[in-house]
């Protein structure tokens, strides 16, 4: 009996043995750039779509931080100035200013003597424009948000007709069916990632705007508070 357990334990050390001496099975690897390109001639379009959100991205986050710099002295200055008279004063310091705000006060300042609800309307036109301006090219980013998982699943799409031509013509092997299929999902995956950066992109600076535009209403609200005030 003993005999036999031992001969148990030597056989089952064995396998032991050769278990953890045999090499663990190898995973290929491969690039991003090497995975990209089996996604045939659609990435391309895709690649456009993602250097033009980058793009717009960065123009405009950069144009949204210079038209948010406004100091904070500058209303209290413009009051100063028209509750002392110098209008002249008032219209120089807006016109040097190069913000949104400075702009929408300067059209205010311009239309001083004239009824408050012609003064209010210039501002709401003026703050309409500079709004406009501000969102420019924004619509850049949505239309790419919206066409860029369009043209990864078009990808895909055409990637699996092509492929189940050739099963076709070739025969079934499931091999060459799994890595077919894996390689034209790449254009979805791609145009999905393209679609979500430029979501993003474009929530990021609506949000921007958002705040410069509020920033605008307060600056507006203030000026007609500054002509309702008796002058020094």
């Amino acid at each position: 009996m003993q005999h036999i357990l031992f001969t148990l334990l030597d056989l089952h050390t064995q396998q032991v043995a050769t278990t953890v001496a045999s090499p663990a099975p190898s995973s290929d690897h491969i690039s991003l750039f090497s995975l990209l390109q089996k996604g045939g001639w659609i990435m391309y379009p895709l690649y456009f779509l993602f250097v033009a959100a980058v793009y717009v991205f960065i123009e405009r986050l950069l144009a949204l931080k210079h038209y948010s710099q406004t100091e904070d002295s500058f209303m209290h200055l413009i009051r100063e100035n028209i509750l002392s008279g110098n209008i002249t004063q008032a219209h120089n310091l807006a016109r040097s200013t190069n913000t949104p705000i400075a702009r929408i006060v300067d059209k205010g300042i311009q239309r001083i003597g004239k009824p408050i609800d012609v003064i209010e309307r210039a501002l709401e036109s003026a703050g309409q424009l500079e709004v406009y301006q501000m969102e420019r090219n924004l619509t850049v980013l949505s239309v790419i948000a919206a066409i860029a998982p369009m043209f990864g699943f078009l990808g895909t799409i055409v990637g699996m007709i092509e492929l189940f031509y050739a099963v076709n013509n070739s025969g079934f092997e499931l091999t060459t069916i799994a890595g077919g299929i894996y390689v034209k999902m790449i254009t979805s995956a791609s145009g999905l990632i393209v679609g979500v950066l430029a979501y993003l992109g474009h929530s990021v600076l609506t949000t921007q705007v958002n705040k410069i535009t509020n920033k605008m209403e307060v600056a507006s609200s203030d000026f007609i508070d500054i002509l309702h005030e008796p002058t020094k």
